[in-house]
């Protein structure tokens, strides 16, 4: 059975963040490490671009999880941001959900590590609750493929809508028109050939 197309809508959307840790980091083996933190990072960028609010939590930071890749932390300084002392699943602990509810939106964009763990069971816990979830697969890692294709399958089998972050910035945007040198920066600064686009795109501004 088939999906309705649900679009998602820059002004009822937030981004959670889960468990983004430094160790946790060192488990991720189905993404090339430096593209998975650029990725990130990018979708960090397009939350704070598009001023989506945005929730980050960690699990266990005080054990081998580690603590917060440091530059979350820099990006969104006044954001909720929830250590839990221990449950894996985000969904239960109840300041992790209460900073869901107090943004007031009914879309989740959600990535995390390690995906069939740390994003699978807030995702289905979500869609029980009732919001629309996008899974930011690009932006998500765990151990391989193996477990990373078990974990998307089972998310969209539930209903979960899987993006990268690409398709999530461009979705939320709508519009070029909107704003082009924006958007275009924040592309050509996690796409290096999109530098490129931008680059030429100046060079006809500037001969007009």
């Amino acid at each position: 059975m088939t999906q309705p197309y649900v679009r998602l809508n820059k002004d009822d959307a937030a981004v959670l963040l889960v468990d983004h840790q430094a160790g946790l980091l060192s488990l991720v083996r189905d993404i090339d490490p430096d593209t998975f933190r650029n990725n990130i990072l990018a979708l960090a960028d397009l939350a704070r671009y598009f001023q989506l609010p945005t929730v980050l939590t960690t699990s266990f930071e005080t054990g081998p999880n580690g603590p917060l890749m440091s530059e979350l932390k820099e990006t969104f300084p006044d954001a909720p941001y929830i250590a839990r002392p221990g449950q894996i699943n985000a969904w239960d602990n109840g300041e992790f959900v209460q900073a869901i509810k107090a943004t007031g939106k009914k879309q989740l964009i959600i990535a995390g590590i390690v995906t069939e763990v740390c994003v699978a069971f807030p995702t289905l816990s979500a869609l029980e609750e009732g919001y629309e979830v996008f899974v930011v697969t690009d932006a998500s890692g765990t151990f391989n493929a193996f477990t990373r294709d078990s974990a998307w399958q089972r998310m969209a089998a539930a209903g979960a809508q899987l993006m990268t972050w690409f398709g999530v910035a461009c979705e939320l945007h709508r519009d070029w028109r909107n704003d082009v040198e924006g958007l275009g920066t924040l592309f050509a600064n996690h796409i290096p050939d999109y530098r490129n686009l931008m680059n030429s795109f100046a060079s006809m501004q500037a001969a007009k």
